[in-house]
């Protein structure tokens, strides 16, 4: 493997080559806000307690050319032509038809980005979320590497979807990945974001994902985690979204070990609008703390969140649905649903929904529950010949039904579906000819 970017420390500051001054000096400025700014502080979850080790060592693969050069192991994941793959700290393919490219559309890795975009990189770069946020942020600021950068031009519409898969496959790895999506005025995209892990290996993955969504453009992204229990995954995903504009997410949280997510939309123009969908599967005693924002400054934003989490074993988790609405943000409406089924009784849920509301003429609503597989159903489909584990089974594909049913491509619903059956124990290992029918 090569450094083709390598990473310095010169006089206790960070030094990455090749790179424009003015990323270096964003760069210097996380390094310097590290020593003193303290990790977040989360609903019920201690960060401290969790063995965030150093970020690791920077690890950068040869580039392939062809998609067929990538692993096995790999290549089975990827279902469009139009892909960056990052490899541990680096890109080792990146991948745009020829005709896409005719449309102004980039996808490339960010470094690459900041070198040869900086107009469209530097106004956009670490500005939905913040370096001096927290601990988390700043070393995020100071010490990512790869990542993507996806542009797409004022009315452009991309009708077959883009993908980014990030993996890790050597232990006490730099896995620090930066997604940065702007989307222009009247223009729309799918994005599907994959991140995984290989072998049994020991990585903290601290991911910063950045949306800007310009007037009236429209952006799906379906982003999909699925490390293994000895990685923690700290990542944050965060949209910019204009007047008239609309972000959708579609999360799934599949990882094995511990790990804390923040996705929030900004609904800054009037008109513009969210959407997030998510679902979580715990198992073993991990830990997952999971956070779902949305702030409505913009007049007549509407904004809708479903969150869906079931629990094995002695796994825990912590659902905090956010609605913010500020003063100004007349005619907004909020609403949000969190929801957790506990498959065993040691397993443990807590969902917290809250409302902030500064704003007089709005709506806005929220449910939550927590609760066990209701045992008057378990009995009522066991006395109709369905086995225990059948029945619980339905049952589970019925409670994440809604957010399932909204993935929107079919190779994507199948992988989601597949990851699902394998944390809940119901199969060991996902059939990727299945998945890629």
């Amino acid at each position: 493997m090569t450094m083709n970017n390598a990473e310095n420390r010169v006089s206790g500051q960070l030094q990455y080559e090749a790179e424009p001054d003015w990323l270096n000096l964003l760069r210097k400025r996380g390094l310097n806000a590290v020593s003193t700014l303290q990790l977040p502080k989360l609903e019920k979850t201690n960060l401290q307690r969790w063995p965030l080790r150093q970020q690791g060592i920077c690890r950068k693969p040869e580039l392939v050319m062809s998609l067929d050069e990538l692993p096995e192991s790999i290549r089975k994941w990827v279902y469009s032509d139009n892909v960056l793959v990052q490899r541990n700290s680096g890109p080792l393919i990146k991948h745009l038809t020829e005709e896409l490219q005719k449309q102004g559309i980039i996808l490339t890795d960010l470094e690459t980005a900041a070198r040869l975009y900086p107009e469209l990189v530097k106004p956009h770069f670490m500005q939905a979320v913040q370096t001096e946020e927290n601990l988390l942020t700043a070393q995020h600021a100071a010490r990512w590497t790869g990542g993507a950068f996806i542009y797409i031009p004022e009315g452009v519409h991309v009708e077959t979807p883009l993908q980014t898969l990030f993996f890790v496959d050597e232990s006490d790895t730099l896995f620090m990945p930066h997604v940065l999506v702007v989307a222009e005025e009247r223009s729309s995209v799918t994005l599907v974001e994959n991140t995984m892990s290989l072998d049994k290996i020991v990585a903290v993955n601290q991911a910063v994902m950045e949306v800007f969504v310009g007037e009236g453009a429209k952006v799906n992204v379906v982003s999909l985690h699925q490390l293994d229990r000895d990685l923690i995954d700290l990542t944050y995903r965060r949209a910019i979204v204009e007047q008239d504009g609309r972000v959708n997410w579609l999360i799934g949280e599949m990882n094995g070990g511990k790990s804390m997510s923040d996705t929030a939309s900004i609904l800054k123009g009037e008109g513009a609008g969210s959407d997030i969908k998510s679902i979580l599967v715990g198992s073993g005693r991990q830990t997952m703390n999971i956070t779902a924002r949305t702030v409505h400054i913009g007049k007549n934003s509407p904004s809708d969140m479903v969150v869906r989490a079931v629990m094995r074993e002695q796994s825990t988790a912590i659902l905090n649905g956010i609605t913010k609405i500020e003063k100004g943000a007349s005619g907004a409406n909020g609403q949000q649903t969190e929801k957790i089924l506990m498959l065993h009784p040691d397993a443990r849920g807590d969902a917290n929904p809250i409302l902030l509301i500064d704003e007089d003429d709005v709506k806005a609503g929220h449910a939550a529950s927590v609760g066990q597989v209701n045992p008057e159903q378990l009995y009522y489909m066991m006395s109709r010949g369905i086995s225990r584990v059948e029945a619980e089974r339905l049952i589970v594909y019925g409670f994440l039904a809604p957010v399932v049913a909204e993935v929107p491509l079919e190779g994507v619903a199948t992988q989601m579906k597949a990851l699902v059956e394998q944390k809940l124990g119901q199969i060991k290992e996902i059939d990727q000819a299945s998945i890629s029918e």
